[in-house]
């Protein structure tokens, strides 16, 4: 296969989402990116995803990527299937300079069955087009195909013990919408050629095709015209904001007010003019709901497709941190508790047993979209029934400091539009500010726990620790801020 005109399966995925896409992935341009770690976590979790749903089909052989060429690859997959191999892992075919790879295929009698590994936990329109390229490729390669499945996480499954793959993951046949998308391949296919060919990038704007099905590796690249103060800073659907877009609107200044809803009509005139909006009487009825002891509390989780202890479920967030600011009285400064679980090991019920010892029984919990929090008390509870009734206590008691900033009781233009404590906290606390910190959202956290359990550097370890220290902390000293400009307003 050359390097110009060649095309993998994910190529053309890329091309199918957006033909722009496809010609900046084989002609990258002089650009630089920001770094995208999370996409590197999805793809190591998404091999380990593949490898473990090998054991739903055990006894194959696999046709390895790394250290093989392409035409190696081939050629190893022709002499397992023609040495009568029951199951291929990553058996590898190419047509007319179309490579793929397929993750599982099973001999069916005298045909095969493509079985392609999902970590989402539903099918999505994308897949279907993954296995139909696949399929594609192999009837042309003269192999039959008789059937054809995806193979995605259940969500359901709740483990107990040693993991078992065959309520892990769940299949479904997909043939008849396979077979359906056969004829539109061939045109599509040559189409994303020619625009390959044509030697220079296309005039494709941007669009909601820009995150779906999948946030494009190129947005930092295609959206570079976009301004910070521009229509998709306005709340409410993308396609508004595109409709706004198409018709000639990028910035908000441009924007005639009868364009705009409500809502974007209030962000819009606050941010141009540069003034706030307070509300003290629905400002002073939030601060009456709350009470002392008073217990600002945020936790940090990670999630995996494949539940890594007993009685978790796939994609469970899973608690391995809080920081915890307890003021016993109005006027009385702060106390910061903290907790950060060492890694390999099931932090819950610690976590559990030391947050219930700090906050007081009847203190009111205060968290920033406390939806988070109380789904992660719930499922502490579910897992320790000894536990339930202290921490059912604590749930009740639970506050959301969001809510004013989401109700629009107090609003600052530099938060435009959104009520995110990211948002809300250097709009109301200059001094305080997110920006430097090595550990800078939930995602980073969550990264940097799986790289602090993957490490044997101490080193390392210890400075992922302060960072995630440092970072938990200043989500619920943000709030005692929060709160006290608050209290400046009523």
């Amino acid at each position: 296969m050359s390097a110009g005109s060649g095309l993998s399966k994910s190529l053309l995925l890329k091309g199918m989402q957006c033909p722009k896409a496809l010609y900046l992935a084989k002609n990258p341009p002089v650009f630089v990116f920001p770094p995208q770690p999370d996409r590197e976590a999805r793809y190591r979790t998404g091999t380990e995803v593949g490898l473990l749903a090998q054991g739903l089909f055990p006894g194959g052989v696999e046709v390895p990527y790394a250290g093989l060429s392409v035409t190696e690859q081939l050629a190893r997959t022709r002499e397992l299937i023609e040495a009568g191999a029951p199951v291929i892992y990553e058996a590898s075919f190419a047509w007319e300079e179309i490579f793929v790879k397929v993750d599982i295929l099973v001999r069916a009698g005298s045909s095969w069955e493509i079985h392609e590994v999902k970590m989402a936990t539903a099918i999505k329109d994308i897949n279907l087009d993954d296995v139909a390229i696949q399929y594609y490729v192999l009837s042309r390669c003269g192999l039959s195909v008789s059937r054809s499945f995806l193979v995605h996480i259940d969500n359901s499954y709740v483990r107990q013990g040693a993991l078992d793959v065959h309520r892990l993951f769940a299949g479904e046949e997909v043939t008849t919408a396979v077979l359906a998308r056969q004829g539109g391949l061939p045109e599509l296919i040559e189409r994303l050629r020619a625009t390959l060919a044509a030697g220079c990038e296309p005039a494709i704007d941007i669009g909601p095709w820009c995150t779906d099905p999948y946030e494009c590796d190129f947005i930092p690249y295609c959206w570079r015209h976009i301004p910070e103060e521009s229509v998709f800073s306005l709340s409410g659907s993308a396609a508004d904001k595109f409709a706004l877009y198409y018709a000639g609107f990028v910035r908000l200044e441009e924007v005639p007010p009868d364009r705009l809803k409500d809502k974007q009509r209030f962000e819009a005139e606050a941010t141009l003019g540069r003034h706030d909006t307070i509300h003290p009487e629905r400002v002073r009825a939030f601060l009456e709901s709350l009470w002392y002891p008073l217990c600002p509390l945020d936790f940090e989780t990670f999630d995996t497709p494949i539940p890594p202890f007993d009685g978790v479920r796939p994609y469970q967030k899973i608690p391995f941190q809080y920081s915890l600011h307890i003021q016993p009285q109005e006027g009385v400064e702060a106390e910061h508790r903290e907790y950060l679980a060492a890694p390999g090991i099931d932090p819950r019920r610690e976590l559990a047993e030391r947050l219930l010892a700090e906050i007081p029984e009847g203190a009111c919990v205060l968290a920033y979209n406390q939806a988070f929090e109380k789904g992660v008390l719930r499922d502490l509870a579910t897992a320790f029934p000894d536990l339930a009734s202290a921490i059912e206590t604590r749930l009740a008691n639970v506050r959301d400091l969001m809510l004013p900033f989401k109700r629009r009781d107090v609003y600052r233009w530099p938060m435009q539009g959104s009520y995110s404590i990211k948002k809300v906290l250097p709009a109301l606390v200059p001094d305080l500010s997110y920006e430097g910190l090595n550990v800078a959202d939930g995602q980073m956290a969550m990264l940097a726990w799986h790289e602090m359990g993957a490490t044997d550097d101490p080193e390392r370890v210890a400075a992922i620790r302060r960072a995630l220290l440092e970072y938990c902390r200043l989500d619920t000293w943000a709030m005692v801020r929060i709160l006290e400009e608050l209290k400046k307003l009523n």
